[in-house]
């Protein structure tokens, strides 16, 4: 099961988007976890997950992320704002798959 924590400001617009990708994995049979928290909370879930998403209005904290997890094999990207604004989760999907296939 692939564990994936998306964060945004305060957790709560991530709230709707890990629900999306919960549907749309269940709907395609992906066996993954997706937990919404806020970027201050990342430190409390880095060693227990796999992938991290990162909300489209956080990209100017995409360097300190990575070196938060920095040696962890953590795959981590920020979610395109057509993805994140229409709450796509079968593009989110697609985007976790990929990352999972090219080893990101």
């Amino acid at each position: 099961m692939t564990r994936v924590l998306l964060i945004c400001g305060a957790g709560a617009s991530s709230g709707f988007m890990a629900n999306a990708i919960r549907k749309a994995g269940k709907k395609r049979g992906i066996e993954m976890s997706v937990q919404a928290r806020s970027e201050s909370q990342l430190s409390e879930y880095v060693n227990e997950i796999d992938v991290l998403l990162v909300g489209p209005h956080l990209k100017y904290m995409e360097d300190e992320i990575k070196e938060k997890l920095n040696g962890l094999p953590v795959k981590v990207a920020v979610i395109p704002q057509d993805i994140y604004g229409t709450l796509d989760g079968n593009k989110a999907c697609d985007l976790l798959l990929n990352m999972l296939e090219a080893g990101e």
